[in-house]
């Protein structure tokens, strides 16, 4: 009698939250900002010999509503309700002079598609974890994710070294950078921050960046990636990317990293960008292939490709509607499922291929801003396998979401 109640509680919740996200989201497509959030103009305050410093934060929490949860029992992804913090930043940088810097220091998580949810205490505790945990559930960047020094000689040209975002993917690591609250499907192959140096040049429409760091994450220093863009105009933009290993990462099944085979993968695409009046339209292509290697138990070479549209329409200064697209396919060597190291950095299954599309309608005046999120992600997997659920058999799950915070 109480499973029935408690299943019947569940399904009540559901068809409200979804009733309401869907009767809201025309009325708030009446009300959104630009893409992604607009950080409010810094406060400045003279540091002495530092010079002029630059201060912006950021505040915000979210609460949630999942089917077919994922997660280890006790765990906030293993919820169906559930609530946590999604940024607690405080941003410290020097934009001006030859020598500047960028200090981001704080909590913060990475809700992402087909991953499990994590609180904000696993993204910054710096915890050791099973070396076949996916990205989404290893973050160990700890409580200063991004921190760099600048040496910028020119206007065009300058040097970066430290703890660096990465150059890879049209998505950013943090929830305020993006038009949505939850990462995608692509991103969940990326690397997000990596430590090392990155040139950075440009001359008229061409710009470029070259970075050598430790990939993702591995505290190995051997991976270069690149990216280029041209500024066609002043609407159109044309970039591509890739990172690659310049050798063997020397990381064996047992190490700890955030990926143990990212730093043996390469990675490509190409993104194309739009921005003109109120529309913002990003589509971008993915691929990444993985090698054999049997040091980290992967028995042949598979591929990873996909697509995804990110779209954003401003109908007012504060009121605006974000959506995702996307597509992917996860290779794999077959008998390697969810949570195994050679599904290649998602928790989807080798073998398989995904679907998903994300609605963000965003309110934001001033420093203020609240947004829901609506997110569906169906798959096609191998018989017996998938990606959600108590069992990890499930092979779709709905997420809705609410984020509310400020800025300064």
């Amino acid at each position: 009698m109480s499973h029935y109640s408690t299943k019947n509680r569940y399904s009540f919740l559901r068809r409200s939250i979804l009733a309401s996200m869907l009767i809201g989201l025309p009325l708030v497509a009446g009300v959104a900002d630009a893409s992604p959030l607009s950080l409010p103009n810094p406060l400045k305050f003279c540091a002495g010999p530092l010079g002029q410093l630059d201060v912006q934060g950021v505040a915000s929490g979210m609460a949630f509503y999942q089917d077919n949860p994922q997660g280890l029992a006790g765990t906030l992804g293993a919820k169906r309700l559930g609530a946590s913090i999604t940024n607690g930043m405080v941003i410290i940088q020097k934009e001006n002079g030859p020598i500047q810097f960028y200090i981001q220091a704080g909590a913060y998580s990475f809700p992402t598609l087909a991953a499990s949810i994590p609180s904000i205490t696993s993204t910054i505790s710096n915890a050791t974890v099973p070396p076949t945990t996916v990205q989404g559930n290893i973050n160990d960047f700890g409580a200063l994710p991004v921190a760099y020094l600048k040496i910028a000689p020119s206007s065009n040209y300058s040097v970066e070294i430290g703890k660096l975002p990465t150059l890879i993917g049209a998505e950013g690591g943090f929830t305020y950078q993006n038009i949505n609250i939850e990462r995608g499907l692509l991103w969940d192959m990326e690397p997000i921050i990596s430590r090392g140096i990155q040139f950075n040049g440009s001359a008229g429409p061409l710009s470029a960046s070259l970075a050598w760091t430790d990939g993702y994450y591995s505290n190995r220093y051997n991976v270069l990636s690149g990216l280029l863009s041209y500024a066609i105009n002043g609407s159109n933009t044309v970039s591509i990317y890739g990172q690659g290993s310049l050798g063997k990462s020397r990381l064996s099944s047992n190490d700890v990293a955030y990926s143990p085979i990212g730093n043996e993968s390469q990675i490509y695409g190409i993104e194309y960008e739009y921005s003109s009046g109120p529309w913002m339209i990003e589509p971008y292509f993915q691929y990444m292939h993985t090698p054999e290697s049997l040091r980290l138990g992967i028995p042949h070479s598979f591929d990873n490709y996909g697509g995804s549209v990110l779209a954003d329409y401003s109908f007012t200064n504060t009121i605006s509607l974000g959506a995702r697209a996307e597509y992917l396919h996860v290779g794999g060597p077959l008998g390697y499922g969810l949570n195994s190291i050679a599904s290649s950095l998602t928790d989807l299954p080798a073998d398989s291929h995904a679907w998903s599309i994300t609605l963000t309608p965003t309110y934001q005046s001033g420093g203020f801003f609240a947004r829901a999120e609506l997110s569906y992600v169906t798959a096609s997997a191998p018989a017996g396998r998938g990606f959600s659920g108590a069992n990890g058999t499930n092979t779709n799950q709905l997420r809705g979401m609410v984020e509310t915070g400020f800025m300064f």
